[in-house]
């Protein structure tokens, strides 16, 4: 008897689809191992700024603070003085910026913001595209909640490059993709490693960021500190201590010397 052996064909897409997966599986792994990386980045230097405001930052507010009224006590007895006036205005500057970047509203609180025509018209379009109102499939619509937020938070930023990621993310996302089968797997899969590969470049933008950023370079400086037996938060509050208590001084001695 013969036996009829059944040929097992395999398609170019199916072969396909098989070497995508595997490079998806690949690149999963190093996003799960850049998104720890990343969360332990800004972990560490969300960790240090808060040190750095409690310990070092509200004295500075607080120093800056007594050195613009003492500024202003001294421009008030002589205002005829232009020197003394402008060393006022420049002192409660700088009490404002310190207080600002200290206190919760942080900087730039109270900056008026004015979205560009281009922002206006690619929020328009996201908000045409995506919104949740123009859908009835309740886990699509879950989606575009989660998108429009973001798209919000972009709008209000004026980030125009946020916006757009927020476009493509929906227009070029792997569930976009209708149907079944080996193409349509295949198609799905490649979107998946684009979203994937445009994670990892904007986790190592945002890396680069963080590891140039002031709040880093600061914090390199009291590492190295450390490192040689020093504490420099105990050092530069000692410090801006003193500081305080002779501007406390000073301001009480020229508290009966202001003008009428």
């Amino acid at each position: 008897m013969h036996q009829h052996t059944e040929l097992q064909v395999t398609r170019p897409e199916e072969r396909e689809l098989d070497s995508k997966r595997r490079e998806l599986a690949s690149l999963e792994l190093q996003l799960a191992e850049a998104e720890v990386e990343l969360a332990s980045l800004r972990a560490v230097l969300t960790s240090f700024e808060r040190k750095y405001v409690a310990e070092v930052g509200l004295r500075y507010a607080e120093l800056d603070e007594l050195r613009a009224q003492i500024a202003e006590r001294a421009a008030a007895r002589n205002p005829g003085d232009l020197r003394l006036q402008d060393a006022a205005r420049r002192a409660r500057a700088r009490a404002k910026m310190t207080r600002s970047t200290t206190g919760p509203g942080q900087a730039h609180a109270s900056a008026v913001y004015s979205p560009t025509p281009e922002i206006k018209r690619l929020y328009r379009e996201v908000a045409r595209r995506i919104h949740p109102d123009l859908t009835t499939d309740d886990k699509d619509r879950a989606r575009r909640q989660d998108l429009m937020a973001e798209a919000n938070r972009a709008y209000i930023a004026g980030d125009q490059s946020a916006l757009t990621r927020v476009f493509e993310a929906y227009e070029c996302s792997p569930e976009g993709v209708k149907g079944d089968g080996a193409g349509a797997d295949l198609v799905r899969t490649i979107r998946r490693i684009s979203q994937v590969k445009n994670r990892l470049d904007a986790i190592a933008a945002e890396q680069i960021a963080l590891r140039t950023s002031d709040s880093q370079r600061l914090r390199n400086q009291f590492d190295e500190a450390a490192r040689a037996s020093r504490d420099l938060f105990s050092d530069l509050a000692k410090r801006i201590d003193s500081e305080i208590s002779a501007a406390r001084t000073e301001l009480a001695e020229t508290a009966d010397c202001v003008a009428p």
